[in-house]
């Protein structure tokens, strides 16, 4: 495509002839720059890509959109722009032919549940004959094709990539976690959303490096109901804040809750249920003027709010509420309450829960299940979110039995301070373990385990790397847990 056709509903100024230059991919990385790739100069918390134009030009690159001039030399084409994040979301989507308007698109927000809400929609509109692909913190997936993402959710260019790569292959659905921070960097400014969903909203994601405030991160998140033109909003009208979200929507709204409603979709006589590989909640849900028995292999009360979320989504997408009840049943979510293995009684599971709330959620479902003691191992990310670390001390002591404090992603931080910082905040009214090797710690938990008990090993969930100085060591933390059950046995 030529440049200055993919700029021509762009705001901007021109350093050098861009009228006859063909364009055959777009980046914001300078290690992918070529001879033909239109070079974007994207600001971000740790680096400014303006710094990497130099790079990207001895690579070949000769096209490049900035916010200021750089001093590249004269062959170079500099478009000039007030915001490089926003005028990538906008080429991006030109480039790879606005392929969200020919997809039905259902973005997901919300501080937890939106993982696992977005893998039930997924299954299900997938399980119905609907073929459905997935962006998010799993990574994306397209059919049987698996991509692994940096972030839940990607660049605009990447999103714009993989939602054009769907429709060339078919697909007529995408579901995508939408982040708090993807809406204030402009990832998903031209995504056009299909409908639109809110989970819940509490404290996270507050660092220097982040949000600022609490009331900067609802903000962020509200950007997905009043600045997008979707045909349907559904919310958890359980959640304080969700009058709020909901306040100048223009489109239909469908509330889920556990309260009774007139309207949308209720939840009742929620119940746990467990057997020798999955645990769960099984419940009456009533919605589209039917009741029908729901089982979800997840625990706790929110695992109802994603799976009545889930269901209202896929009913909007066309899917029969009788069918989409049945799939979802059939559906678990990697690393989300997963089942990795049992050991003489004793169950242990993997889970992303990695900040206080979704920590006290876990452990409080798991609860439910009457362990005859409920360990929880669990670290603290370096470099941002530090108030979790408190959060998540004080949870553990007050909710499991026993924990066990490790490594999880300290990246740039010493992972000796970090636990150091999280023990400091630590009650000490149960007994606790402190093991700084995160495998090791693993391995000692496994060997803890007594018949009746419930392990949790909270943070990792899906993720199959420790972070360490900005590198991804790969870690998995299932493959360690059955190797050390696979020495015990022997």
């Amino acid at each position: 495509m030529r440049l200055e056709e993919l700029l021509k509903e762009e705001k901007h100024g021109v350093s050098g002839s861009a009228s006859d230059r063909e364009i055959s991919d777009i980046t914001f990385d300078s290690r992918k720059a070529g001879s033909s790739s239109l070079f974007f100069c994207l600001r971000g918390a740790k680096a400014d890509g303006h710094a990497f134009a130099g790079s990207a030009y001895d690579s070949g690159c000769r096209a490049f959109v900035c916010d200021h001039v750089l001093g590249l030399p004269p062959d170079a084409v500099q478009i000039l722009v007030a915001d490089t994040r926003r005028s990538l979301s906008s080429v991006a989507a030109a480039f790879y032919g606005r392929p969200s308007e020919k997809l039905k698109v259902i973005g997901i927000t919300g501080t937890k549940g939106k993982t696992s809400t977005a893998a039930y929609i997924c299954g299900i509109l997938n399980g119905s004959g609907r073929k459905c692909g997935y962006i998010g913190t799993l990574g994306v997936w397209i059919g049987d094709k698996r991509y692994v993402t940096k972030n839940s959710t990607p660049e605009s260019c990447d999103i714009q990539r993989y939602l054009a790569e769907m429709d060339d292959d078919g697909f007529g659905y995408a579901v995508m976690e939408v982040s708090s921070q993807a809406l204030v960097t402009h990832r998903v400014d031209d995504v056009n959303f299909h409908t639109v969903m809110f989970t819940n909203l509490s404290p996270d994601h507050i660092s220097p490096v982040e949000h600022a405030t609490f009331e900067d991160y609802r903000d962020a998140k509200k950007k997905l109901f009043s600045s997008f033109c979707s045909e349907r909003m559904i919310f958890n009208a359980d959640d304080p804040a969700s009058g709020y979200m909901t306040e100048g929507y223009s489109g239909e709204l469908i509330p889920v809750t556990l309260k009774g409603s007139r309207s949308g979709y209720s939840a009742s006589g929620i119940l746990p249920f467990r057997d020798d590989s999955s645990l769960g909640v099984e419940f009456k849900l009533t919605g589209n003027g039917l009741t029908e028995t729901v089982r979800i292999k997840s625990p706790g009360e929110f695992s109802a709010y994603n799976g009545m979320s889930a269901i209202a989504a896929c009913v909007g997408c066309g899917v029969p509420f009788r069918e989409a009840v049945r799939l979802i049943g059939n559906i678990s979510v990697p690393g989300r309450f997963e089942i990795a293995a049992s050991l003489a009684g004793a169950l242990f599971i993997v889970d992303y829960a990695h900040n206080g709330t979704s920590l006290a959620h876990a452990l409080g479902a798991l609860r439910a299940y009457s362990p005859k003691r409920l360990v929880c191992l669990f670290g603290c990310i370096g470099g941002r979110a530090f108030t979790r670390r408190g959060d998540m001390a004080r949870i553990s002591d007050e909710m499991a039995d026993m924990t066990v404090i490790t490594s999880d992603n300290p990246d740039s931080e010493s992972p000796e301070e970090i636990i150091k910082d999280v023990e400091d905040r630590y009650p000490r009214k149960k007994p606790y373990l402190v093991i700084t090797d995160r495998e090791t710690a693993v391995r000692a938990a496994v060997g803890l385990a007594e018949k009746g008990d419930i392990i949790l090993f909270a943070g990792k969930g899906h993720e199959d790397y420790q972070l360490v100085m900005g590198e991804k060591i790969p870690f998995s933390e299932k493959k360690i847990i059955l190797d050390e059950i696979s020495k015990l046995s022997k």
